[in-house]
């Protein structure tokens, strides 16, 4: 299992929410640079980014973080927040990322991301944010109406390479990650899912890795100091 520590930006920041809560935002650092290169030093070989500005309206406000990010480091680095057009995620690639996460758009426009799958393959995942079962849009401001199991399945119809799937409700609060769940979508769907959200100590790194998941995504448990990225990361091997 390939363990993704995440920097989400916000006005060129690494920040951390509670829930997706804007206005619960707490700043962890000035410089993301410098935190993806700490990630590097605890070994860490991808890097999970988000840009909360952009996915909120569709735009690319920290695109100079994620391209100094991209060419001045190793890691393999994946980024979602506002990617709505193939026009944004050819952007993103000629800025040397690996991956674009589709999120809204995967809900709100099926037949862009039918286009971008059918365009770049396996560089595009596509993000599954649950809240009560179903999928949240627009920075998890809006419900969708889309239930996750109907998602999943239309996902595996496409042939999409990643499907990255956060629990809201155990998002940035520190209280464990939804075990069932992901061990629901690991034996019901055959496509490589990332868990996100929750995520809190070695404990949970364990069990996901059990479930033969493709990958988990790290996210306040490492800048409170709750989880060694060095372990976690041998852990998840």
């Amino acid at each position: 299992m390939i363990l993704f520590p995440a920097i989400d930006l916000s006005d060129g920041k690494a920040v951390r929410l509670v829930r997706g809560d804007y206005n619960r935002k707490t700043v962890f650092s000035d410089d993301p640079l410098s935190v993806a290169r700490d990630f590097i030093a605890c070994g860490a070989t991808h890097v999970h980014l988000v840009d909360l500005d952009g996915a909120k309206d569709g735009t690319t406000p920290n695109s100079g973080v994620v391209r100094a990010i991209a060419e001045k480091t190793p890691l393999f680095c994946e980024i979602g927040g506002g990617v709505r057009s193939l026009d944004v995620a050819e952007y993103y690639f000629s800025c040397g990322v690996d991956r674009v996460i589709l999120g809204t758009a995967a809900v709100t426009d099926p037949a862009f991301l039918e286009s971008a799958v059918k365009e770049y393959g396996e560089r595009i995942a596509v993000g599954a944010d649950v809240r009560d079962g179903e999928i949240a849009i627009r920075g998890w401001t809006e419900k969708s109406g889309v239930k996750l199991d109907d998602f999943m399945r239309r996902m595996v119809e496409l042939g999409v390479g990643c499907v990255i799937v956060t629990d809201i409700s155990k998002d940035g609060v520190m209280k464990g990650t939804n075990r069932e769940l992901y061990r629901e979508l690991s034996e019901k769907y055959g496509v490589p899912v990332t868990a996100s959200g929750g995520v809190s100590d070695l404990s949970d790194v364990i069990a996901l890795r059990k479930l033969n998941l493709y990958g988990a995504i790290i996210g306040r448990a490492y800048y409170n100091g709750a989880i060694d990225l060095s372990e976690a990361i041998k852990v998840a091997q």
